[in-house]
């Protein structure tokens, strides 16, 4: 156990050497060391965006089959009813009302086909303004892009007119 003692309080001695020598850290690696780390976040993240996007693809498309599979059903028990009941088995549509009723099924097919429509362009409407928000974002990285050129033009120049910035030491005056 001395040893280990021995040889760690070494290794101690030798750290603070290496600490004590190499103390001035430099801004750039704290720069480089964020960046990676930032950028390490991001990649990890857009990892996972393609499990994500398709698990609600799957959700959604587990809701549509549901509503299909619940709506042909009840049509169907609705269906089975009226031709097991011997009470509806005989039952027509008097001739005086079958205009009213081919007019009911008209409304109902107008009715249908101009919600699809309607949705169908809503369709289309989102589609574009995420197109457009995919262009926005597109826009945005290119003026980052131009933005951070101009700051670096901007960074050069200052550097090369104060060759020898040196931080001034402070004194408290008396």
């Amino acid at each position: 156990m001395n040893s280990i003692t021995m040889s760690t309080e070494n290794k101690k001695s030798k750290d603070s050497t290496t600490t004590s020598t190499n103390s001035t850290i430099n801004v750039s690696q704290i720069v480089d060391a964020t960046n990676e780390n930032v950028t390490k976040l991001i990649n990890e993240s857009s990892k996972v965006q393609p499990q994500y996007a398709q698990a609600i693809s799957n959700l959604q498309q587990e809701y549509i089959d549901a509503l299909r599979n619940a709506i042909q059903r009840t049509f169907s028990v609705q269906k089975q009813l009226v031709t097991s009941n011997s009470n509806f088995n005989n039952f027509a549509v008097p001739d005086a009302a079958a205009p009213y009723v081919q007019g009911l099924v008209k409304q109902s097919d107008d009715l249908i086909n101009n919600f699809i429509s309607v949705a169908d362009i809503n369709n289309q409407l989102t589609i574009n303004a995420l197109n457009v928000l995919r262009e926005n974002v597109k826009n945005f990285s290119r003026t980052v892009e131009a933005a951070a050129e101009y700051n670096s033009n901007l960074a050069k120049s200052w550097a090369s007119s104060y060759p020898s910035f040196q931080p001034q030491q402070f004194t408290a005056s008396k």
